[in-house]
């Protein structure tokens, strides 16, 4: 597996299609249409990572900057956060993309 980070609208998903062909994009959207069922959102990440283990994730940073007031949007940044350290700790690389510039912060990218 494979995790592509950064902020909104920094170029990760384009990065990931022009290097590796497909991804998962919006993952952290998926974390909230899991919390909105009511489903755990780590448990569902541990899933998809068994499932998947060769894809490619995209997803937003979103713990950074103001704290959001709804308590819904505080949990969820908080899931965000702890799925993407469950996907970071099994990934093979990690890359943050900011200015649609990408940094290896975790592997080697080949």
């Amino acid at each position: 597996m494979r995790l592509i980070v950064g902020g909104a609208c920094q170029g990760k998903t384009r990065y990931a299609m022009e290097r590796y062909g497909s991804c998962v994009g919006g993952f952290h959207l998926k974390i909230r249409e899991w919390m909105a069922d009511g489903l755990d959102p780590l448990a569902e990440t541990e899933r998809f990572a068994n499932e998947n283990p060769d894809a490619v994730i995209v997803m937003d940073e979103i713990g950074c900057g103001i704290i959001p007031l709804d308590r819904f949007d505080r949990m969820w940044r908080e899931q965000v956060g702890r799925a993407g350290c469950l996907l970071a700790a099994r990934a093979v690389t990690v890359e943050r993309v900011t200015c649609g510039i990408p940094t290896v912060i975790k592997g080697e990218v080949k």
